[in-house]
């Protein structure tokens, strides 16, 4: 038997009761529209891979680089490993400044060579544990500043890495070591010089840098030795160095038992400087 509905006004709609179940429709409550977080801020080792890509887009095919040691630094000698698997680079030259970056270097693949080879070099790559404005540097604190120093100083260009943290007033502002490498022999005596020269200025003080025990034991008995098999002083300064750099320089190099400090005085040819706000690039004038 079929259903009949009896004529209403609505002749649009003849069987309105049809059209409903029993129950009155419940409208679907819309779910609240997702949260949208802003983007983290990056991370230290983000700016250090943002800086150091960018100084890698410097190289060209063919050239000879030195290839710098420390955190900042192994993220340009991993993006050279890419570019050259990849063949966007080809035939490149690394000089290292370290056993680490030697042996990371030929990890990821790049050609590795020495100065008596190649005494020029075509562009250095390196980062630094400080920058003043006028673009001198400090670095050392991983114990490679011999080095450094030798292959940056032989090249034509040498382009500073960075993150914006390194960034200080005066060299010595960080409140952290300036390092000085000096030879085992009588090293107490070569310290004790050192605090001769500083004698008087606020809040000096110079440590023999220790390093972990060959005990195992965590502790930090036995001085750190580089790989040129000497120590490292460490200098500190409260407010950073004060007076004229290049003349402190010399009277630090002419103590018998110093072989090198940690002051790179004019030898950035620009320094670039991630930083949440993107990349700055300083020249040097």
């Amino acid at each position: 038997m079929h259903a009949v509905c009896s004529e209403t006004l609505d002749m649009a709609i003849p069987c309105p009761h049809l059209l409903y179940s029993e129950t009155p429709p419940v409208l679907a409550t819309l779910a609240p529209p997702p949260e949208v977080k802003p983007p983290a801020a990056p991370t230290q080792d983000d700016l250090k891979r943002i800086a150091a890509h960018r100084a890698v887009e410097l190289l060209e095919s063919g050239m000879v680089v030195g290839l710098g040691t420390g955190s900042t630094a192994a993220h340009a000698l991993d993006r050279i490993g890419e570019l050259l698997r990849r063949g966007v680079l080809r035939d490149i030259v690394g000089i290292p400044t370290s056993k680490k970056t030697e042996a990371h270097a030929a990890a990821v693949g790049i050609p590795l060579s020495d100065l008596h080879a190649h005494p020029i070099v075509d562009l250095s790559i390196d980062g630094a544990d400080e920058v003043d404005p006028s673009l001198n540097l400090v670095k050392g604190r991983g114990g490679s500043l011999l080095r450094e120093k030798m292959i940056e100083g032989a090249s034509r260009r040498f382009v500073v890495i960075v993150d914006e943290s390194k960034m200080v007033p005066r060299l010595g502002g960080s409140g952290l070591a300036v390092p000085v490498e000096v030879i085992p022999f009588c090293w107490g005596h070569t310290l004790g010089r050192l605090r001769i020269l500083f004698d008087g200025e606020p809040g000096f003080d110079a440590k023999l840098r220790r390093a972990a025990s060959a005990a195992g034991d965590g502790g930090k008995d036995e001085p750190f030795v580089t790989d040129n098999g000497n120590y490292i002083v460490n200098l500190f300064f409260d407010n950073g160095i004060h007076g004229d750099l290049d003349l402190i320089s010399d009277k630090i190099l002419r103590i018998t038992g110093v072989v090198e400090h940690g002051m790179f005085l004019g030898m950035a040819s620009s320094v670039i400087i991630a930083g949440e706000d993107g990349v700055t690039v300083l020249e040097k004038q």
